[in-house]
Order: C-alpha cells, then sequence, then structure tokens
C-alpha cells in the first residue's frame, strides 16, 4: 500500500476530528459540488501550495450534508474530470467515500504538485491563502514558481539596459586568458556570439549572471542587487547609532572582496600565542565568510527586490539573504551537504569567479572550521539568515 493510500485511510471519528478543527489550509469543506471549474480552482490552490484534502459532503458549519451511493458515483467522474481536464498540467487525487450515520462523506486528498504552477482552464494560478484561496498576480510571486520548477531561473533574466557596451572588456579578457587560454583579440568569433554561447547574453542583453560578473556597474541597472552592511555598537538593530556602514556594488568579485574586507575591519583580532608584534588572527576563521558570502551571491533569489544584508552587532554576525531554501531543502538537508540549483549560471562560474569549491560543500566547510553558526530558513518572510555567534572578548 502506497504511502498516499495509508494517508487517505480515514473512518468517521478521524473525520469528525477534522471538521471540529474547521476549516485551514490543509482542509476545504463542500456541502455538495456541482461545478467542475469550481472544484478545479481548488485542486489547483492546493497543488501549488502544500496539498491537502477537500471534504465534499460537509458543509461550512460542519454540518453533514447526508450524500448518497449515487452522488458518490457523479463525484467521482466530476473529480476525475477535473482533474484530468480542468487542471494543467493534469494532477492524480485519491478519492475515499467514508461512511457516517446520515449518509456519505468524500474525502479527496490532494498531493502537493511536482510541476508547478497549475492552472486551471482559464490560465489562472491560484494557491492556498489560510482556509481560503487566492488569485497570483504578482510578477514576482509567479516567476518563483517558474522557478521552483526548474522552468526559469532568476540568473537568466535579461538586465535590460546593459548591452555589450557595458562590458569590462581588460577584466573580462583577463578572465579569458586564465581559464580558457585565449584573448579578446585572439576570437575568431563576434564577441556577442561568445557572450551568447557562454550563456551571459541574450540578443545583445546581458542576463542577470553575465551584468552581475562582468559588466562594469551592473549596479546601474540592477541597484538592487547588492550588500549593504552595517555594524552596531551594540546587540540591537534598532539604534540610530552604527559604528561603520557600506553599500557594496558592482562587479561580483568586488562586492565579495568589499564585503569580506567590512567584516575583516569590523571584528576583533586576537593574539592567539602570536608575538606581540604580530596582526593576530580573526576572531572567527576567514573561511567561515568566505563561504557564507560565496553561498549568499551565489545562491540568493534573483527574483525577490531586495538587497543582501551583512549585519555585524556585538555578539554576533548576520548575513541575510534574499529567498528562503528552494523547493524540499530544509537547513537539516543542507548542514549535511544538500544542495539545489537556483541560479544555475551563476553556479557554473562560481568556482572561476570566487572561492566556490562545489555545490553544498560551502556549508560543511563553515560548520567545520566555526561550529556556532545558526542557519534560519524563513519562508514567512522569504528569506534565509547565517547568524555566527562572536566569542566574548575582553574588555
Amino acid at each position: 500500500m502506497s504511502r498516499m493510500q495509508k494517508e487517505m485511510k480515514m473512518n468517521s471519528a478521524e473525520l469528525q476530528v477534522i471538521i471540529d478543527r474547521g476549516e485551514d489550509g490543509k482542509h476545504q469543506f463542500k456541502s455538495n459540488v456541482t461545478n467542475v471549474n469550481a472544484l478545479a480552482a481548488e485542486m489547483v490552490a492546493f497543488s501549488n501550495s502544500s496539498g491537502g484534502i477537500i471534504l465534499i459532503g460537509v458543509s461550512d458549519d460542519g454540518s453533514y450534508s447526508g450524500l448518497t451511493r449515487e452522488d458518490m458515483g457523479r463525484l467521482n467522474q466530476l473529480v476525475a474530470n477535473a482533474a484530468s481536464q480542468s487542471v494543467r498540467p493534469p494532477i492524480n487525487p485519491q478519492t475515499e467515500n467514508i461512511a457516517i450515520a446520515n449518509g456519505l462523506v468524500m474525502a479527496v486528498q490532494i498531493p502537493q504538485g511536482i510541476s508547478k504552477p497549475y492552472m486551471d482552464n482559464n490560465g489562472l494560478i491560484w494557491v492556498k491563502s489560510g482556509s481560503d484561496k487566492r488569485k497570483v498576480s504578482a510578477r514576482e510571486e509567479i516567476q518563483r514558481m517558474y522557478q521552483a520548477a526548474s522552468l526559469v531561473h532568476g540568473d537568466e533574466i535579461p538586465a535590460k539596459g546593459l548591452g555589450i557596451k557595458e562590458l569590462d572588456k581588460e577584466y573580462f579578457d583577463a578572465f579569458l586568458q586564465k581559464h580558457f587560454n585565449t584573448a579578446l583579440d585572439e576570437l575568431d568569433i563576434p564577441l556577442s556570439t561568445l557572450l551568447e554561447n557562454m550563456n551571459l547574453m541574450q540578443n545583445g542583453v546581458f542576463n542577470v549572471a553575465g551584468a552581475l560578473l562582468f559588466t562594469r556597474n551592473p549596479s546601474f541597472c540592477l541597484p538592487i542587487f547588492i550588500v549593504k552592511a552595517v555594524a552596531f555598537p551594540g546587540t540591537d538593530s534598532n539604534t540610530s547609532i552604527y559604528l561603520d556602514s557600506q553599500d557594496m556594488s558592482g562587479k561580483m568579485l568586488n562586492v565579495f572582496k568589499e564585503s569580506l574586507g567590512f567584516i575583516t575591519r569590523n571584528l576583533h583580532y586576537i593574539q592567539a600565542g602570536q608575538s606581540v608584534n604580530s596582526l593576530g588572527e580573526l576572531e572567527i576563521p576567514l573561511i567561515v565568510f568566505e563561504e557564507l558570502l560565496t553561498n549568499a551571491l551565489i545562491h540568493r533569489d534573483y527574483f525577490v527586490s531586495a538587497t543582501i544584508r551583512l549585519l555585524i552587532f556585538r555578539d554576533r554576525i548576520e548575513i541575510i539573504s534574499p529567498g528562503h531554501l528552494p523547493n524540499n531543502l530544509t537547513v537539516a538537508k543542507i548542514k549535511l551537504g544538500n544542495s539545489n540549483i537556483r541560479n544555475p549560471i551563476l553556479v557554473s562560474f562560481a568556482s572561476r569567479i570566487l572561492p566556490y569549491r562545489g555545490l553544498g560543500s560551502g556549508i560543511v566547510r563553515a560548520l567545520a572550521a566555526y561550529p556556532d553558526i545558526e542557519f534560519i530558513d524563513d519562508r514567512e518572510n522569504n528569506l534565509f539568515k547565517a547568524i555566527i555567534k562572536r566569542p566574548p572578548f575582553p574588555g
């Protein structure tokens, strides 16, 4: 018996427990269903969210409608038609007929979809919103759903206004010579063709990855994709007093180096057995910030219009990336080295641009060097946070 079938095995007592709790994001009550399009919209909403159960034969107030065996035959056909013909792509719900004192209730279980976004016959995308559903119309939210299905990626979106004239040719030439043993003046194909072949440009316009990696000033057209850093004297950001602040913009390598510099100048150095004339060692190993900053720049959600935030407090450092962990990734999984490619173009260039050593390994290396790191996957606010606890410092 499959896991789905086990979940669908429900008796009247279990049914009553669900009804007593009322409708929520996982359970929807319908006294009866006659409209295939209305049913399809509910199925779409559950498929695009975390799945759930539609109870047909239960009114909003929790009373039973008293459906008959003949109703069950009609409803089963209606469910099958809605799932196969009015939901795109089609889904495969499970149904179960539950006997109660005065009739029958049909439980229709819709699993969380693996081919999001799902649409109804009108091309509308629905998601659950509490116990109700809502239509998705915001461009960013739709893009994120396509991203989750690996149909589109944030780093391949065109960076409008950034064409080949904005290429930092000297920097790009050095990159070609170092990694491909060739130079710009040796190319036997047009530069624009090379950039398109490298998946950095299309139709004369850089995509987000190409702009962030190789243009002189990507922030001119992509002002939100920067790092904003602030160092505070205490443990709270709710203050007008700060010790240091800086906005890191420009090419990704420059943003990385400047962010690392901001950290190193605002942390303590300890003697650690060295002579008094030495610079000492950083209170937290530098590799921790190399790995976590690289992770933030490469794996952030570029569909979210927000900056990466780097906050230094007396007792901790926070690196806050736009976008929660994608798909089925969890904090427990990333600590074990699991990963999910959100920005494949950036990932393909990462090892040549930044100290990036492979998918999933950065978090593991950071924890190995300094275990006192907390990771928070904040799905409600759509962000991922790394909190590095600072060691006590005398004075």
